[in-house]
Order: C-alpha cells, then structure tokens, then sequence
C-alpha cells in the first residue's frame, strides 16, 4: 500500500518564470536601500536641502500607499501577469527619467511614478511566484523569502558603489535591471487565470472598519514613521560618502533580514506576538533617542543604525503576522489596507522630519521618530485582547485563527483515530500511506488533516492554494484509501502565516478527537524549518496530548518529542 515517491525537490529547481520574478523581487526590495546611500550626494550636486532630498522618500510612499488600494481590483480586472508587467515597465521608465533629470523636483516627480509601478509590481509578484511554482508552494516562499534578504542587503551596497560614480547610477542601474526583469517576465511567464471573484476598489478602506485591522494598521502607520524617519535622515550625520554608507547601510540590512526570517519566529512561538512586538518597538524607540542624542556624533549614529536592523527584521515580520491574524477579510484585502497605512506612515514622515530639521535641528526629527516607536507600544495594547484570542484561538471576537474544514463522510466515532497532517507537495501521498499502515496496525480509523497555509512575506500574504484545490487533493487521498480498503476521513485545516498556530490547532483538534496517535512527514521546507522552534512540527509536538511520530515511507515511525526535536535539529548542522 503506497503510493510513488520521487526524489526531493530543492526549492531553487523552479521552472524559469519563477525565477524572472524572483529576479526582479531581488531589484524591487533593493528599492530603497539604493537611494539611502547617495541622499547626501544628491542633495550637495543639485544643491538642495536635506528636507527637499526627503521628498523623494515621501512622494515615492505615498503614492505606493494610494495605489495599495487599487492594485487587488486592477489584478482581479486585468490578471496577475499583466499587473506585474505594468509595474516592472512603469518602473523602468520612471526610474531612467529620475537618472536624467538635472532637478530636485524632478527626481521627486519621477519617484511618484516609480512609486506607482512599485505597488503593482508588489502587490502581485509573490502570487506570481507561487501560482507559477513547482512542487508545492514552500519553495516558492523560500526563492520569495531570499530575494526578499538579498535585495535588503545588497541595494545599498550596490547604490554605494554605483553612487560612488555619480548620484544618476542607482536610478539608471534600477532601469537596466528591471528592463531585463521585464523582458524575462514577458517571455518566460505564462498568463494566469483571474481570481474567480473580482476585488471591489473600496475593499481594503471598508475593511478597515474591523477594530483589529485599523489597530494593527495604526501601529503600523506609527512604526513606519519612525524607521522612515531614520532611513531619510540618517545618512546626513554620518558624514560619510556614498561607497562607505552603502556599507553601512549592507550591515544594517543584513540584520533585518537574519531577523526577519531566522530570528522573528522563534521569538514568536516562544513568547508570543504582542509581547515580542512591545519589547522590539521599546527597543527601536532607545535606538532612535541614542541616534538623536548622538547625532553629533557619527560614530554613534553608525552603530545604532546597524544595531537598528536587528529589531526591524523582527518588526516587519510580526506587525504583519499581527494584521493577518486578527483580520476579518480577505487576505489580499487586510494586504492592501495594511499596506495603505504603513506606507502612509512612512511616506508622511520624511516630509515632516524635513520641516522640523528646518525649523529646528537635526535632532528633534529622531526624537519624534523614537516618541512614535514608543506610542506605537499603547495603540497595540489596545488590540492585545484581540491577538491573544486569535493565537489561543478561543472562537471570541472578530479574530481569524486556524480553522479546521470536514471533507468526505465522518467515520464511526468510539476508536481513537490516528491523524496524519500533510501539505500540497509531491510527497504527501506516500506520507498518507504511511501513516494508513501505522492505522492498520492500530486497528485505527485514519483522518487525513491537509494543512493549507497563507503565505506571509513582510507586507504580502497570499493563500497558497485555493479552497477547491485542498478539497480536491483531500478528496483524492480518501479516495485511494477507500480502494485500498482503509477507514478514513478527511479535515482541511487553514492557517493564516503562523505555523506554530496550526501546529497548536492540530494538537488541540487531536484532543478533543480523543486520537491515538498524530503523524507527520518529512517537510519540503527541510529539516532545519521544519524542526525549529516556531515551526509546525515543533508547536504540535510540544502541545500535542498524545503521541506525535514522524513517519518516512522507508523507515519504521519516530516517535517526537522535545528532546528528539533537539536531536533532529543538531543532526542538520
């Protein structure tokens, strides 16, 4: 009884178009960090102030934040790939056009249209990347999540080193790496289909009607504040050119993406959302006071802007974790309301800090950056109730948290079932099986628990997969059961960005399913994901009452425990 197992897939063997988009995911995430370095450079050569320099921030956000709200109908009008390619072109062209020009308010207007392209082309590059993936959605998440690291860390190197040149190399070297993402994308991206249903433009502001949303949204709006405030500014007290604050700049974000991806997790699943995040926006707001105390002193301002990429790796991933978990809507919907507050935020708070550095000195704007950290802190408390109940997953309130779906005719109650949790990847069917002849043993009926997860990625969160397609792919393992003879029913369980909150919904339907055993297999993710603290396997094996096993179609099953977990993580090193 089982069923054909191929070799493990790498997440990097994807089919071309996936990696023409991930290309130009690495270029978009550059973004900002290419012009942080040359901000001095520009304002010296066009003879501008440091707050009409800001502006290229501030006209850029804002209207990325604005479009944020149209991009989900313009997607579900014209489709996926055509959105894409809309970004990528209007960025090129507006990108080169801000290289040509010889005026600071033409930099600024141009960064307006490069803004524009910025949100269509976020907006729909991850959906890109997984609907055009291959074998199953967990290596797209990994390409997504590394060019996400890579176009952190290597925009300012890159911007310092092509503003070492002239001020117009970060603009034209944007323009040249986009056009080749473009043309990739037009030949090697396949069209996808619409969404079934259309996105009202009004959407994400009507959602914003839901309490949890518009908390969450506000704090982000206020944290967004302050690390734009930063990134604006910051530059100017280093005194330094711009190949030394490319480097600067690469150290910084080199930390936020470690944290971000490797860090935010695990502090997560060990201390739980709100309570990292009141730590992690206490710690920006000392940051920020350090660097407005110190700002006569470049050296200071050096260290705490490096030091500051720590916190806000961690900050990008959970205030978004945050918004998807007490949202009410859609995902893509709370994406794009979110995203209109955060960029907001961040758009408005260059501008600002320009008019006070005018007006005053170039302090007062890190230290209203630091007093909108720390206001931020209250604005969450006042949805704490609301995170807490989603991540203990009560049923109270307007939270959404894991949620478990029946598929197929409920078998007999009376004997404890064995459940075995699998996702959409190829192995799955061999897992199932196992798990069938660990059932069989038992004398056991099987229930087939098929996670689907939604994606969260900084501000981006898309389902993996339709309801219709985890149904079908539920539906199809009862199915070869039921040829095989075996008792079995099936549960979709639907999580939303937090593994470990699948994880402890899985151990608690267990509990109240009276099951004999839970198993799981090998994840496509690989062993160090897949057993770390924070993952789905862990929190399960942590929470769960009864027995957990890891069953592999080749060996006999193992039994999870706290102690083998820490065993499998330290075979993986």
């Amino acid at each position: 009884m089982s069923a054909p197992r191929g070799k493990a897939v790498s997440p990097f063997r994807q089919p071309r178009a996936v990696w023409a988009v991930a290309f130009a995911c690495v270029i978009s995430f550059m973004g900002i960090g290419l012009v942080d370095p040359i901000l001095p450079a520009l304002a010296e050569s066009l003879d501008a102030t440091p707050s009409q320099v800001s502006l290229l921030f501030s006209s850029y956000l804002i209207v990325t934040a604005v479009a944020m709200l149209f991009v989900g109908w313009v997607s579900s009008r014209i489709g996926a790939k055509r959105t894409l390619v809309t970004g990528l072109a209007v960025i090129v062209v507006f990108a080169a056009l801000a290289g040509a020009t010889d005026s600071i308010n033409g930099i600024v207007g141009f960064r307006a249209g490069w803004g524009l392209g910025n949100a269509l082309f976020i907006a729909t590059s991850l959906a890109v990347i997984v609907a055009s993936a291959s074998g199953g959605f967990s290596g797209a998440i990994i390409l997504y999540e590394t060019a996400l690291g890579l176009g952190i860390a290597v925009g300012p190197l890159l911007g310092g080193e092509l503003g070492g040149i002239s001020w117009r190399g970060p603009f034209f070297g944007v323009a040249a790496l986009m056009a080749v993402a473009l043309i990739a994308t037009l030949a090697l991206v396949p069209d996808l289909p619409r969404p079934e249903r259309g996105t009202s433009p009004l959407a994400p502001l009507k959602a914003l009607r839901h309490r949890g949303l518009l908390t969450m949204g506000i704090m982000a709006l206020l944290y967004n504040w302050g690390f734009f405030t930063m990134l604006g500014y910051a530059p100017y007290p280093m005194e330094l050119d711009a190949h030394e604050l490319g480097l600067v700049f690469t150290a910084w974000g080199l930390l936020v993406a470690a944290f971000s991806v490797f860090f935010a997790p695990r502090l997560q699943a060990r201390y739980g959302t709100a309570p990292v995040l009141y730590a992690n926006l206490t710690g920006l707001g000392i940051v920020m006071a350090v660097i407005a105390a110190g700002v006569t002193d470049p050296t200071t301002v050096i260290v705490a802007v490096i030091v500051s990429g720590a916190f806000i790796g961690i900050n990008n991933t959970l205030t978004t974790q945050a918004v998807m978990l007490v949202s009410p809507v859609e995902r893509p919907v709370a994406s794009s309301a979110y995203g209109f507050l955060r960029f907001i935020g961040g758009g408005l708070a260059p501008y600002v800090a320009g008019k006070l550095a005018d007006a005053t000195d170039l302090s007062v704007p890190f230290y209203l950056g630091a007093a909108t950290f720390l206001l931020a802190v209250p604005v969450l408390a006042s949805g704490h109730g609301l995170l807490r109940r989603a991540e203990a997953d009560t049923g109270e309130g307007e939270p959404v948290a894991p949620t478990l779906t029946p598929v197929g005719t409920p078998t007999p109650t009376g004997t404890p079932p064995v459940i075995v949790a699998v996702g959409a990847h190829h192995e799955s069917a061999a897992v199932v099986d196992a798990a069938a002849r660990l059932a069989r043993d038992t004398r056991s009926p099987l229930e087939v628990v098929h996670v689907r997860q939604t994606a969260v990625v900084e501000e981006q969160a898309v389902d993996t997969e339709t309801e219709a397609a985890a149904e079908a792919a539920v539906t199809a393992h009862l199915d070869r059961l039921g040829r095989l003879g075996v008792a079995a029913t099936g549960q979709i369980l639907t999580g939303v960005g937090d593994h470990a909150a699948a994880g402890r919904a899985l151990a608690r339907h267990a509990a109240e399913a009276g099951a004999r055993t839970v198993a799981v297999g090998r994840s496509p993710r690989g062993p160090l994901a897949q057993f770390a603290e924070g993952s789905f396997t862990s929190a399960l094996t942590h929470a769960a009452t009864c027995t957990v096993v890891l069953v592999d179609p080749d060996e006999e099953p193992r039994p999870l425990t706290a102690r083998s977990l820490t065993q499998l993580r330290a075979e993986t090193r």
